[in-house]
């Protein structure tokens, strides 16, 4: 890790940062796992799913909104196809593209999962920073989006 920081004190908050996004990570998962059954992954393309009044969305949309590629979401809607969390459906609109149904099961998952979901990232991420910090988390989370979209 050092290697990447110039100092003794970027090295340590360096360090911190993958520790807490590790075990944020960690603790998450097994929340989803434990309510509904599912893995993050599975909450990440069912959320979207979810807030789309009639469930459906391109592979294409939903691919751009949880920023994975075409290979990871095909592979990964599939598995959940097979645990009938969705349906993959041809696109009326476009004979090459498809789109991806939430089901009943996928948003009775969604539902089980939502409410500790939120309780847990209000827990363990916001009520740890105060307001003036959240505002410099923010601005900094934001740069940081617009270099790695540069680059």
């Amino acid at each position: 890790m050092a290697d990447v920081a110039t100092d003794r004190r970027e090295a340590e908050v360096w360090c911190s940062y993958q520790r807490v996004q590790r075990a944020l990570g960690s603790a998450l998962d097994r929340q989803l796992e434990r309510d509904a059954g599912i893995s993050g992954a599975d909450y990440a393309l069912l959320v979207p799913l979810a807030n789309e009044p009639d469930g459906v969305l391109r592979m294409r949309e939903l691919g751009a909104t949880v920023e994975w590629d075409r290979s990871r979401l095909s592979h990964h809607v599939s598995r959940m196809c097979k645990r009938g969390l969705v349906t993959r459906e041809n696109c009326t609109e476009d004979a090459r593209g498809a789109n991806v149904r939430l089901t009943d099961a996928g948003r009775e998952a969604v539902a089980a999962a939502r409410e500790q979901h939120g309780e847990l990232v209000r827990r363990y991420f916001f009520d740890q920073v105060s307001g003036p910090e959240l505002e410099l988390l923010g601005r900094v989370f934001s740069r940081m989006l617009t270099r790695l979209a540069q680059d």
